[in-house]
C-alpha cells in the first residue's frame, strides 16, 4: 500500500534583524561612522575644525557632486558613503579663511573619481587628490591642519583600537601596520641624520590628520593594488618618499607621497595584468608541440 508523500517545506534561512546589519563591522556605513568619531573626538578635545559650516559645506558639495556625476556616468544614483568620507576629510584637513575652497576641494575630489580613470579604475584616493591639488594651486588661500593630540592619550587610543578592529575585519590592517612600522623606523633614521630628538620626528603620527591618512587614504580599496604583498610594498614606499619630502621641510609630506606612489602602483599593476592577459592569449592560440598535423 502506497503512502502519500507529504511535502515538507525547506527551511528558509532566517534573516538577521536589521539592527544587526547596521552594527555589523562589514557594513558599508561603518567607515563613515568611524570618521565621524574622529571628527568629534578631535573637535571636542582640541577644536580641530575651522568651522562647522565649512565642514558641512564640504560634505554637502561632495554628496551633491557624487549624485550628479554618478547619475551622468553610471546611469544610477550612487551610494554616498564614500562622498561623505571625502567631504568630512576635506572639512577636517583643509584650512582657509574663505568658504569657497572647501566646496572647490570637495568637488575636485569627487570629480577625479569619474574623470581621471584608466581602464575602468580611478587612480587617486579622492580626498588625497583634491587636497593636494588645492594645496599646490592655491598656496596663498589654503593650508592643511597640522596639530597633534597633545597629551590626550585616550582619544588616540580609542581611535587606534576601533580603527584596527575595523581594518582587521576588512582584511586591510596589514596596510596600516606596514606604513606605521615603516614611518617609525624612518623617523628614527631621520632623527639621526638631521640630529633632532626622536620624539619630535615621531610625534606627527599622533595628529588627527594622520588618523585620516592611515585609516582611510592608504587603505582605500578602490585605489590600492590587489595583492597583500603589493599593498605592503606600496605602504612602505609611501613612507620612504614621505621621508624625503620631510627632509625638504614639507608639512604635507604624507599626502604628497601617496599622491605619487599610489597611482604609479595602480598603473604598474594594470600593465602587469595586461601583460599576463596577452601571454595567456598567446599560449592558447599557439598549438602544442606534440600535436600531429594533417
Amino acid at each position: 500500500m502506497s503512502h502519500p508523500t507529504i511535502a515538507i517545506p525547506a527551511s528558509q534561512p532566517s534573516k538577521a534583524p536589521r539592527w544587526k546589519s547596521w552594527l555589523s563591522l562589514d557594513s558599508r556605513y561603518v567607515p563613515p561612522v568611524f570618521i565621524t568619531l574622529i571628527l568629534l573626538l578631535g573637535e571636542f578635545t582640541y577644536g580641530i575644525l575651522e568651522s562647522y559650516q565649512k565642514t558641512l559645506l564640504a560634505i554637502g558639495t561632495a554628496i551633491i557632486v557624487e549624485l550628479i556625476l554618478g547619475r551622468i556616468f553610471l546611469g544610477k544614483w550612487p551610494n554616498v558613503a564614500s562622498a561623505y568620507i571625502t567631504g568630512i576629510s576635506v572639512g577636517i584637513l583643509l584650512r582657509s579663511p574663505a568658504y569657497w575652497p572647501y566646496a572647490v576641494c570637495a568637488a575636485i575630489a569627487i570629480t577625479s573619481k569619474y574623470v581621471l580613470r584608466f581602464r575602468g579604475k580611478h587612480l587617486w584616493n579622492p580626498s588625497n587628490f583634491g587636497i593636494c591639488v588645492v594645496l599646490f594651486l592655491l598656496p596663498t588661500s589654503v593650508a592643511m591642519l597640522s596639530i597633534q593630540w597633545g597629551n590626550n592619550f585616550w582619544s588616540l587610543l580609542v581611535i587606534w583600537l576601533l580603527g584596527s578592529v575595523i581594518l582587521w575585519r576588512l582584511r586591510r590592517l596589514h596596510i596600516t601596520a606596514t606604513y606605521v612600522v615603516s614611518f617609525l623606523a624612518l623617523a628614527v633614521l631621520r632623527a639621526s641624520i638631521i640630529h633632532q630628538p626622536i620624539l619630535a620626528e615621531i610625534s606627527p603620527i599622533t595628529g588627527p590628520e594622520y588618523q585620516l591618512f592611515i585609516f582611510f587614504m592608504i587603505t582605500d580599496p578602490k585605489t590600492t593594488v590587489r595583492s597583500k604583498t603589493g599593498q605592503c610594498i606600496v605602504a612602505s614606499l609611501v613612507a620612504v618618499l614621505e621621508m624625503f619630502f620631510r627632509f625638504d621641510q614639507s608639512v604635507y609630506a604624507p599626502l604628497y607621497a601617496l599622491f605619487w606612489v599610489g597611482p604609479i602602483a595602480m598603473l604598474i599593476e594594470t600593465w602587469l595584468d595586461a601583460r599576463r592577459t596577452r601571454s595567456s592569449s598567446a599560449a592558447v592560440l599557439t598549438p602544442s608541440s606534440g600535436m600531429a598535423h594533417p
